[in-house]
C-alpha cells in the first residue's frame, strides 16, 4: 500500500455509501489523530483504538442523520498525495466550502484542522478535506 491516508479515507467513504455503522481500518500514530480530529468536529458518532499483536485496529462508529439516514460526512478528499505533497502557510491556509468544511493538517504542533492551524499561526501539509 503506497499511501495508507488514501485508504483510511476509501474505508471511511465506502462504509458511508453501503450504510454501515462501524467501520474497521488498520491504526497508525496518523490515522488515531485524524480520528480524534473527526471525532471532535462532530464527523463521527465514536471511535476506539483496539490493540493487538500487529499494528493494532481503529474502530469507527459512522453518524447518521436519524430521520433522513444521511451521513454526517458529504465527502472526504484526499488533497496531498505521496506523488505531489500540498503545503499551505497560515496565511494562505485553505477554506473548505467557505468555512463550512474543515482541512486536516499535519503541522508540526500535531494534527489538526486549518482553524486551528491559523489560529496558531502555522502551517503544514494539507491531508483531506471533509465537508
Amino acid at each position: 500500500m503506497t499511501d495508507p491516508i488514501a485508504d483510511f479515507l476509501t474505508r471511511v467513504r465506502n462504509a458511508i455509501m453501503a450504510k454501515h455503522k462501524v467501520v474497521e481500518i488498520p491504526a497508525s500514530n496518523l490515522k488515531k489523530e485524524m480520528t480524534k480530529v473527526l471525532y471532535d468536529k462532530g464527523y463521527i458518532l465514536n471511535f476506539k483504538f483496539i490493540e493487538d499483536d500487529k499494528q493494532g485496529i481503529i474502530k469507527i462508529a459512522l453518524k447518521y442523520d436519524a430521520q433522513t439516514k444521511v451521513s454526517a460526512i458529504k465527502t472526504l478528499k484526499r488533497v496531498s498525495t505521496p506523488g505531489l505533497r500540498k503545503y499551505a502557510g497560515y496565511k494562505t491556509m485553505p477554506r473548505v466550502l467557505n468555512g463550512l468544511g474543515i482541512a486536516i493538517l499535519s503541522t508540526s504542533k500535531g494534527v489538526m484542522t486549518n482553524k486551528e492551524a491559523r489560529a496558531a499561526q502555522v502551517g503544514g501539509e494539507v491531508l483531506c478535506y471533509v465537508y
